[in-house]
């Protein structure tokens, strides 16, 4: 058995990256938008966020390691959709950061064409990744959706709504649509709204 990071912001980064390719398959916004729902959706499987009338709400008191539940705390009522696209850079930075201290990641300074710097990101253990990718693959198969791990769970409702092709490519979304709705209904309302919200984007990125 290999260890995993706790949290789920970790967790679906170490997801978006592409064991055989050696890379990330998602970053920038799209890759935020997906940690920012991971937070999201820890806080509230945990209990730390509520929800009322369709908005994320501060609950039980507890650890806040990317700072949302402040930022939700401290705000008038927002949306769902809201608080997946504040600060989605930001937290890119945030949870790549503490993998690089936690020593599962390694990120070095390239240069495109020799002129243009870019993070290089590569995962130390790759068996932490096809661990990863194992629990949310069974997560979609087997057990009653009850019984799954509620981060297996999440895994798959985060990387069917970010469009994770390295977790679930199109076929497998579309073969498992009813179990990913099931999954996805048993964690929480962040998930579909990080998938309204790329969708929204890709629309955008169509019509201009």
């Amino acid at each position: 058995m290999v260890d995993v990071p706790e949290s789920l912001p970790a967790r679906m980064f170490l997801l978006a990256y592409d064991t055989t390719k050696h890379k990330m398959t998602k970053n920038g916004a799209r890759l935020g938008y997906v940690l920012r729902g991971a937070a999201l959706t820890e806080l509230y499987l945990d209990g730390r966020l509520g929800e009322e009338r369709r908005r994320p709400v501060p609950g039980t008191p507890g650890d806040d390691p990317y700072g949302v539940l402040a930022q939700i705390a401290a705000s008038r009522p927002r949306s769902w959709r809201h608080w997946v696209r504040k600060d989605s850079k930001a937290i890119v930075d945030a949870v790549r950061d503490e993998l690089v201290r936690g020593g599962w990641i390694r990120v070095r300074t390239r240069k495109a064409l020799g002129l243009f710097p870019y993070r290089k990101i590569t995962v130390r253990d790759p068996r932490v990744v096809k661990e990863l990718w194992g629990g949310a693959s069974s997560a979609l198969r087997g057990r009653p959706v009850a019984h799954v791990n509620s981060y297996d769970a999440a895994a798959v409702a985060l990387a069917a709504a970010g469009e994770l092709k390295t977790v679930l490519p199109g076929r497998d979304r579309r073969r498992h649509r009813r179990r990913i709705k099931e999954l996805t209904a048993r964690s929480g309302p962040a998930a579909p709204a990080v998938r309204r919200v790329i969708r929204e984007q890709n629309a955008a990125e169509a019509a201009g």
